[in-house]
């Protein structure tokens, strides 16, 4: 501390901290400056840029998902009716402020050779790459949400009369159209309806309903669609190509599809994705899943069977472990609503039209085979009110534990369509088996049962593979019946013991759980053993080459073949069998007065 008798002022301080001087070092009262260090700036070469800046569209034609709009475009522009005024709408990141950029760039296109409008950017032109920077005196891109209000609106409109500097138009991009105000908007009307011939207007927003109707009249309205991951997917093979990085085909498959139909998400979740392996090795699946929080959707998938099967005690094991992971009880239930949207689509449609990785796409496809369109619809009602009811109850993980008793109680009641029919046909409405109404609910339900229970029948004892497969079938577990249709290659089978090799990937539980459900089933200890070789094919392999089979026969026929010629890219994806006649083997009743006589005599 030093004191400094010049600093006499009662209200200052008397003692102030300095540092030390030397010959070495200045001060605040003169001499030389001390040396400071200063750190670098980062040049822009050295600086990083994510994939998603790095590769932004340049040109209409790297679009991509957006063919119908770029064929509009291209179409106005050819035969120059262009409007004064275009909305781009559509969720985030597939591309609306990059079009508008884009758009921007055509309409002030200027080259040695092309002196209009033009949406062919291959040749940069004269405008632009000081557009592609955003440093164009006549492209003037706004943001709506720091400019809401009816006074910024005016400004801007002044500023329209006036003529361009230097290119064609002057062109004004309004991101985020939506957040103006109503006086804004209003102010907006009159300029936009009659704009001056060298004004042209380019809106973007993700909320189109709020934009008022008058505006959207005035404009021309573009829908830029979600970018589907089998066209994603393609899109980031690509861009690591030229990164020079390797990824497993499986895991950007996983990021196409997180990306929910967005490029920018798609290329953010690349990035980050690209940064998680090892140096020098591939990106794996198992990594990317891990990223993104896919690890439990396998478990989830299997809480989805163990409620369709009504295994009530195995669901809320299966759901706590879950939430002991961390998992959000409204996420899991979002999860089992898009695995009952996906079986009902694959009941229909099949496995490709699910938009699953494949193992889920055909588990689900399993399950929708077991299932009826009814089943599914009363699930995904059920599972719907539930997860409105997560969002308001106190505790969610209690919500969610209650309606997975109520959705296992009623995976095991009949649909009123079953109950109709056994009624009509005089069957008892709680007969044994799959569909039986449950013994152990309360009330009105519980003394049907009581009234209503059949005699016990014998437990069943399969005398074959078949059987056995049947029997998973009956007991509606479906998982089980998945895995041992895929995994088991049968190598002997008697009745209470069956040896199969295991086909590759084949769950290590597998031998446990088929011996256990088996002896829970049939009342009688099973042995399951497994060899390394030896066995026959699995069912689904055996599936799989009969349907391939088919097809190259089909493939074969001469028609097929002229067919599949004049239609180039046409394949055969399924082939059905067709339907035997039915023959009416029932004679018809001839009177007797019209019978031969050889028959009167038999007679």
């Amino acid at each position: 501390m030093s004191e400094h008798p010049d600093l006499d002022d009662p209200f200052a301080a008397t003692e102030i901290d300095l540092p030390e001087r030397d010959d070495a070092t200045d001060d605040m009262f003169g001499g030389a400056p001390a040396p400071v260090a200063v750190a670098k700036p980062i040049e822009k070469s050295e600086a990083y840029t994510v994939l998603a800046r790095k590769y932004r569209p340049r040109t209409f034609e790297d679009l991509i998902g957006q063919e119908a709009m770029v064929r509009t475009l291209t179409n106005a522009f050819s035969a120059g009716r262009i409007a004064h005024a275009f909305m781009l709408t559509g969720v985030r990141g597939v591309g609306k402020t990059t079009t508008a950029r884009l758009l921007a760039r055509a309409l002030n296109y200027e080259s040695d050779t092309v002196h209009g409008p033009s949406v062919d950017l291959s040749v940069m032109g004269i405008h632009c790459q000081a557009i592609i920077e955003g440093r164009h005196i006549d492209v003037l891109e706004l943001d709506a949400a720091s400019r809401t209000g009816v006074d910024a609106m005016r400004d801007l409109l002044e500023s329209v009369r006036y003529a361009p500097v230097e290119a064609r138009y002057k062109v004004y991009v309004i991101d985020e159209v939506h957040m103006l105000s109503t006086g804004a908007f209003n102010a907006l009307l009159k300029t936009l309806e009659e704009p001056p011939p060298h004004a042209k207007f380019i809106f973007a927003t993700t909320e189109i309903r709020k934009v008022p109707v008058t505006i959207l009249s005035r404009c021309q309205r573009f829908d830029l669609r979600r970018v589907e991951p089998e066209t994603l997917t393609p899109h980031l093979e690509k861009i690591c190509g030229l990164e020079g990085v390797k990824i497993d085909p499986d895991a950007v498959a996983l990021i196409a599809r997180a990306a929910e139909g967005s490029v920018r998400d798609g290329l953010s979740l690349l990035d980050q994705a690209l940064v998680q392996g090892e140096a020098g090795e591939a990106t794996s699946a198992e990594v990317v899943r891990d990223m993104l929080g896919l690890a439990d959707r396998g478990a989830t998938l299997s809480l989805f069977e163990n409620i369709i099967s009504g295994q009530m005690s195995e669901a809320l094991l299966a759901f706590r472990t879950l939430y002991g992971f961390g998992a959000d009880p409204s996420q899991i239930m979002g999860d089992m609503l898009e695995y009952a949207h996906a079986t009902s689509v694959a009941k229909v449609l099949g496995a490709d039209a699910t938009r699953l990785p494949k193992a889920q796409a055909m588990r689900v496809t399993a399950l929708g085979s077991q299932l009826s369109p009814g089943t599914l619809s009363r699930l995904w009602t059920l599972m719907l009110k539930a997860f409105e009811e997560l969002r308001r109850a106190p505790d969610a993980c209690a919500a969610f534990e209650m309606a997975l008793v109520r959705l296992c109680y009623a995976a095991d009641l009949p649909g009123p369509e079953l109950l109709m029919k056994r009624l009509q046909s005089g069957e008892p409405l709680m007969p044994n088996g799959p569909g039986s109404l449950p013994t152990g609910g309360g009330g009105a339900s519980a003394q049907a049962a009581v009234q209503m229970r059949p005699v016990q029948q014998a437990m069943p004892n399969p005398q074959s593979f078949e059987d056995v497969l049947k029997l998973i079938s009956d007991k509606r577990d479906i998982g089980l019946r998945v895995d041992v249709e895929r995994f088991v290659r049968l190598v002997a089978f008697r009745p209470g013991a069956i040896t199969f090799e295991p086909a590759p990937n084949a769950p290590g539980d597998l031998v446990r759980k088929l011996s256990l459900k088996l002896r829970e089933w049939t009342g009688q200890r099973w042995l399951i053993a497994t060899e390394g070789t030896g066995g026959a094919e699995s069912i689904m392999e055996r599936d799989n080459r009969e349907r391939d089979a088919a097809k190259a026969r089909l493939q074969a026929n001469p028609f097929v073949s002229k067919v599949l010629e004049a239609f180039p890219g046409a394949e055969i994806t399924a082939v059905r069998a067709k339907p035997k006649p039915v023959v009416n083997t029932i004679e018809p009743v001839v009177p007797e007065d019209e019978r031969p006589e050889i028959d009167k005599e038999n007679d």
